[in-house]
């Protein structure tokens, strides 16, 4: 579970803070992963509402580390545009920023003892069914957020999803246009199909030297090589540095002590209550009553946790006989800490008044966390420490590396100077190349720069990823050159004799569509290819090329006769398709799946519905960018 909140792929906490990023209008809850201080260099306002450089900062990483996880383990951040990750973000927030002031202009709200009820439910934070505050901890810890970051982020969330599930919900399709859907999507069809292969038919053509010669003159001009350069460049690299550092004995000493003299000892408390809620049809008074009923009983010696089973209102705790697992004092509200704080183990509380009812709650054991051994923290102490190191090291490296590269002619003095070897790279457009480095688009454009490809300077440092950083000077500039004849005659060769065999394909086709409909078989009409047989065939149907599949279903229906077709595939080819029948399914007569489909095509109209009220929204706000 927590490596999973790690790669940011899974999980509660993953999904509300990253997978929201990616979805317009989801960014929810952003302003709650940073501290909310205004400045006059925010780089956008909604209504009057600043977005933060702190948090377009923050939401930007999010969605860098998101699109990474999604590439793999083999991604490679030098594909990411940071500029451009952090265009896209500013947007969704200022559009998320425009809604969640619209939304709570109309009165939306999310109670905390609903949030509250999430939280305790949510089964990343459980062990063995029920709610466990250390893991409840460790993954808000993973995720960087604290349980009052992560509530007022889901509240906001909630509160966003009102108005999108209210557009949802309430969105119809009428019988007919259901009925006509479910006959569609549920039709099946059948026929055959046989495919004249583009490259055994360009295999026969015959390609002149004229005619090669012809296509040259033709296409001259667009016969180049493309613009390249070889870059020399340094690189610091922050594992390497990392790799140089040794820690002291001393240092892990004191670095053990510093934890000692900070740690806090943390009491966990393992408590169980009984709800009693305050709703319409239970006021105050009778709320009060009840529990005092209740406490009445355990006080004669009823088992608390057959009494929760039986009367708590908490439907999320009740059926564990009121069970919340380990709780720290501030993750409940103020009241019920303060009660809970009261407690002996084995001792039962009083009713006691919150938000949500009159609760009576039972301590079932009290810990103490202990400050762990040296070393059993050793290594954590030693990483601590290196990384610590390795960030001073490095922001002075970075100093030194522009200060020097920026004086410098060239590369070899900064490289004496820094201790780091100059590389030289293969020659590469503006396209890229093939390494992490002459494909990262900074380099690219500072490698095609003016500075650098005509005056000759060294670029300033450009940022591969978090642990390296670079500094590139032009070596070689080869300019565009028109290619000669020799050079590309085998190419031309094979670019005629495509082309030739696919205008002779198609005539070739022609040719059969009219036969078949004079009556000849198809098996006739293929000749030797071998002719493919397609038996009820939907729409998503995979066991045929997605063209043949594509035409089969736009050919009208056959009426007494087989009706053909032709589709180019992908690679050139052409298939000549017969459709034979066309099968009308009884879904459309069946309740379970008109309700299934009325509810999806219901559900599509209502994102369409709600993406045209943010739309509104965002469009009618007051925005400034910065």
């Amino acid at each position: 579970m927590l490596q999973s909140i790690r790669d940011n792929s899974q999980g509660i906490v993953a999904k509300v803070i990253v997978g929201l990023i990616v979805v317009t209008f989801a960014l929810f809850g952003v302003e709650s992963l940073v501290s909310l201080t205004a400045g006059s260099n925010a780089p956008a306002s909604v209504n009057g509402e600043e977005i933060t450089e702190q948090e377009l900062y923050q939401a930007t990483q999010i969605q860098r580390r998101q699109l990474l996880s999604q590439m793999g383990e083999n991604a490679n951040p030098a594909l990411l545009d940071e500029n451009v990750i952090s265009g896209m973000v500013l947007e969704s927030l200022i559009e998320q920023k425009a809604l969640l002031i619209s939304a709570q202009d109309k009165g939306l709200y999310v109670s905390d003892r609903m949030l509250d009820k999430m939280i305790i439910e949510t089964p990343d934070f459980q062990i063995d069914g029920k709610f466990n505050s250390d893991q409840f901890q460790a993954v808000l810890r993973n995720a960087g957020l604290t349980p009052l970051m992560y509530r007022d982020l889901m509240r906001k969330e909630r509160i966003l999803a009102q108005e999108a599930n209210a557009y949802q919900l309430s969105s119809f399709v009428v019988p007919a246009q259901l009925k006509q859907v479910v006959d569609l999507e549920t039709q099946t069809r059948s026929g055959n199909y046989f495919t004249m292969p583009l490259d055994l038919e360009a295999a026969k053509v015959a390609v002149t030297d004229d005619e090669i010669k012809a296509r040259y003159d033709q296409e001259r001009s667009s016969l180049t090589t493309p613009e390249q350069v070889v870059i020399e460049y340094i690189v610091l690299d922050k594992q390497a540095m990392r790799d140089a550092i040794t820690v002291t004995d001393e240092e892990l000493q004191s670095e053990y002590q510093q934890r000692q003299a900070s740690f806090a000892p943390q009491n966990e408390r393992h408590v169980a209550h009984i709800l009693v809620e305050i709703s319409p049809d239970q006021d105050d008074e009778a709320a009060l009553a009840k529990a005092e009923s209740i406490k009445s009983q355990l006080d004669q010696g009823a088992a608390f946790d057959e009494l929760a089973k039986a009367e708590s209102d908490d439907i999320g705790s009740a059926q564990s006989g009121g069970d919340l697992g380990n709780v720290t004092t501030g993750m409940l509200s103020e009241p019920f800490d303060n009660a809970m704080l009261a407690l002996k183990p084995g001792d039962v509380s009083e009713p006691v008044r919150t938000e949500f009812g009159y609760h009576i709650i039972k301590l079932i054991s009290e810990t103490e966390s202990t400050m762990p051994s040296f070393e059993e923290l050793k290594r954590s102490l030693e990483d601590d420490i290196v990384t610590r190191k390795v960030e001073s090291e490095y922001v002075e490296g970075l100093e030194q590396l522009a200060d020097t590269t920026y004086s410098a002619g060239d590369l070899a003095e900064p490289s004496e100077v820094m201790g780091l070897p100059i590389e030289v790279s293969e020659p590469f457009d503006r396209s890229g190349g093939a390494d992490v480095f002459t494909s990262n688009t900074q380099v690219i454009e500072a490698a095609f720069a003016d500075e650098q490809l005509n005056e000759g300077l060294n670029s300033t440092p450009i940022e591969i990823d978090q642990d390296r950083t670079m500094v590139l000077r032009v070596k070689d500039h080869f300019e565009p050159r028109e290619l000669s004849l020799e050079e590309v005659s085998d190419q031309l060769r094979d670019q005629i004799a495509y082309d030739n065999a696919s205008k002779a394909l198609n005539e070739k086709a022609d040719s059969k569509l009219a036969a078949l409909n004079s009556g000849t078989s198809l098996s006739m009409a293929a000749d030797d290819a071998q002719v493919n047989a397609l038996e009820s065939l939907s729409r998503s149907a995979s066991s045929a090329p997605a063209e043949v599949v594509g035409k089969l279903f736009a050919m009208p229906h056959p009426d007494g006769a087989p009706t053909a077709s032709k589709a180019v595939l992908a690679d050139g080819s052409v298939a000549v398709i017969q459709l034979t029948a066309v099968t009308q399914s009884e879904a459309a007569e069946n309740e379970d799946t008109l309700n299934a489909m009325g509810q999806y095509l219901a559900s599509m109209k209502g994102q369409e519905a709600y993406k045209m009220v943010a739309k509104s929204v965002t469009d009618s706000a007051e925005i400034e960018r910065k």
